[in-house]
Formats: C-alpha cells, structure tokens, sequence
C-alpha cells in the first residue's frame, strides 16, 4: 500500500492497455487514475476509477478498507476516467455519502440513469468543510478547470491539495510488471521528467482554461501546501511541487517557456518539408538556441501544440489545397485556437504551384488570435526551393533570430 502520509492512503490504478486517452492523446506509456483514501474516525475515499479499471480499483479499496465501511466519497470531477464507480459505491456502501458540487449534482443524472440519489449526497461550495475527525477537508471552487464542476480539496491537517485534474501527466505509474514507480516524484528522481508529459497534458487539456487557472493558484497561494495529489500522475511534493506550481503559472499566463522557434510544416509532395528543414538548418547556423521541425501529418498533433505553447516564436509552411490550406495545418491552427492561443510571433511560407492560397487561409486563422504577430512578407515557394529562395529564407531568419 502506498502511503502519502501516516493517514492518507493512494488507491489508485495504472492502465497500461489503453492506446488513446479521450480517444485522442497517445499515451505510450499508459495512464493513471488516481484515488485516495483518508483514514481517520470517519473514513473519506477520494475518486473512483475509469471503469476499464474497476476491478482492480475495488481490489485496492478493499486492501485499504479491510472490513469497514466509508463514510464519504468526494467526487472531485465527474469525468468518466475518475467517477466511473459513484453508483458502484453508493449501491455497496449504503451509510455512504457523496460530496460534490452542486453543478456535479447536476450532471450525476447523465452518467447514472435512473439511480435514486435521494438523500446520499453531500453539495459543497467555496471555503464549505468536512470534518473527518484529525483531518478536515476545506473546499475549492475550480470552475472550468476543466469542467465547470470541478472542486478542490485542502487538508490542513497533513498540507495536502488534492488537486483534481490540475497538475496531472500523461503516463501510468507503474512499470511493464505492475510495479509500482514513481508514486510520488522529486526533482531528485533523475529516470523521471515530470514536466514533459505534464506540459503536453496541460496545454491539450487545461490549456484553453488560463485564466481559471490563475484564478485557483491565486487561492492556493494563500494555502500551505506541502503536497500535491492529483487525478492523473504521480503526487508532487519538495522542489517537485514548487517546480510545478511555477510552471503552471506560466503556462496559464499563456507565456513561453524557453527561448527557440518551432516551424510546423504541411507538405503534400516534399516541396514544403525541404524549404522547413533547410529553414531549420539556418536559423541553428545563426544561432537560434532551440528549433524543432515538425511534420504535421506523421507527428502526434498534441506534441506539436506543446511546442507551440512552449516557444515564442512559430513558423507555419504548408502547401495550399483546394484553394485553402493542406487539413493538417488548417488542424493545426484550429487546434490553437480553441486553446485560446496568444501572445507569439508568426511566420508563414506557403507554397503553390499555380495559385498559391495557403498563406491567405493562415494568416486569417492567426489574426483571429489573440496578440499574435505576423512577420511580414509571407514567403510563397512555387513548387520546390530556388536558389533565390535560400535568400528569402536567410532573410526571414534574420529577422526570427
């Protein structure tokens, strides 16, 4: 059983079977689902499970348990892969009572049809509390992080912010024969990188959210907060958590990370692929101290949107298609949008063979974000790289550099 504290349990589970996570972020090394477990005179379970997993989540509940009974079920967010087993727990546990928010209240009825709810559940709202005995729980509204009914909770007793979706990864947290790894993490811990798979995690997730992002942190800053439990990854704490909750407060304030330049490309031929890989090769040679090239129609697109958020400065180079832009990048730059993408630096190199339209259709979907500059002039390629264009591109890094 792995401790958080002499009282706090972590019930959670690893799913290494799973390919796409909500259907659409790879996830190669699997996911987690985190719960936990309060163990105090009144007994409080954390979470539940995604149902693919519920056997083995009920097996370590039943572990922590032994023949008692609980007295509550904080339903923290009711995404399937965490409140998959409030019915489950309710029906099993009938002295059972379920806190929530009331907009959790609200939706409990579209994931468990015809259940009786009638008097087994608990609303909370900002700063409401629940006594446990030793421990009491005080509650924090996290609207839209990332669903509207999402909560908090701090336990003043061991400094612990269970933390719902907030400060999650991508990644199980078990190795290939179920052992247990990395359960809780510190910047020490050098064969783990919390922040990759947490950055890639937060943008696709979370990142359309920063300004209800910085409203919670604001709210946290005020707690003292030695731990971090969340829904997904492993718990935060020492140089780890400060590190995170650093991070954070960058990404929600939709502000680059490190210094470099991404340049995502769409090529249909290998025209656009040549004129963003040899663009690449100049910008390192003038010394821009990071680029990354990436073809957005091999590479995992939410890879590809970490970095977009990750660098200053972007370069889009796409073929135009059916009198637009190739569907990888018009995907590409929706994906940003909808993430409330801002604050950076564009170039934009199209490429035609008889009427170029590429660079119209992106400059349009950029100028739709928020604080987004585009360096001038749109560099069009006709086809495939001239020796003149190797001066436009030397021109463009320049000014990118």
């Amino acid at each position: 059983m792995n401790m958080i504290s002499d009282t706090i349990k972590y019930i959670g589970v690893d799913d290494l079977d799973i390919d796409l996570f909500e259907s659409q972020y790879v996830v190669p090394e699997g996911m987690s689902y985190n719960s936990y477990l309060i163990d105090d005179d009144k007994i409080a379970v954390l979470d539940t499970a995604d149902r693919r997993k519920s056997e083995a989540w009920k097996a370590n509940l039943k572990a922590a348990l032994g023949d008692r009974q609980p007295d509550y079920l904080v339903a923290h967010h009711m995404e399937p892969d965490h409140a998959a087993l409030i019915a489950w727990m309710l029906e099993t546990y009938p002295g059972l009572q379920l806190v929530c928010s009331a907009q959790a209240v609200r939706m409990l009825p579209n994931f468990f049809e015809g259940f009786n709810f009638e008097g087994r559940v608990i609303t909370v709202k900002e700063g409401d509390t629940l006594s446990l005995g030793h421990h009491e729980l005080k509650f924090i509204t996290a609207a839209m992080v990332h669903w509207p009914e999402v909560i908090m909770s701090y336990d003043s007793q061991d400094k612990v912010l269970f933390s719902a979706d907030a400060f999650g990864k991508f990644g199980a947290l078990s190795n290939s024969d179920g052992e247990k790894v990395n359960v809780q993490w510190s910047m020490f811990n050098e064969t783990f990188d919390w922040a990759c798979e947490a950055r890639r995690y937060y943008f696709n997730i979370c990142g359309k959210y920063g300004i209800q992002v910085q409203s919670v942190l604001k709210k946290a800053a005020a707690l003292d907060i030695q731990t971090i439990c969340p829904l997904h990854g492993p718990v935060l704490n020492g140089e780890a958590l400060t590190e995170a909750v650093k991070l954070y407060d960058t990404w929600s304030k939709y502000e680059p990370e490190s210094e470099g330049v991404l340049i995502a490309y769409a090529s249909i031929h290998g025209g656009t692929a040549k004129v963003a890989e040899r663009l690449g090769e100049i910008l390192s040679q003038k010394g821009a101290k990071k680029v990354v090239v990436s073809d957005l129609s091999r590479e995992d697109m939410a890879e590809v949107i970490e970095d977009a958020f990750r660098y200053p400065t972007v370069v889009v180079a796409a073929s135009s298609y059916d009198g637009g832009v190739f569907p990888v990048m018009h995907d590409f730059l929706y994906h940003l949008q909808i993430k409330n993408y801002q604050k950076r630096r564009f170039a934009i190199i199209e490429n035609g063979s008889w009427a170029p339209s590429a660079g119209k259709v992106m400059r349009s979907m950029i100028e739709a974000m928020k604080d987004c500059e585009i360096v001038e002039p749109v560099i069009t390629i006709r086809s495939r790289m001239k020796s003149g264009d190797e001066a436009l591109l030397e021109q463009l890094a320049e000014t990118l550099v």
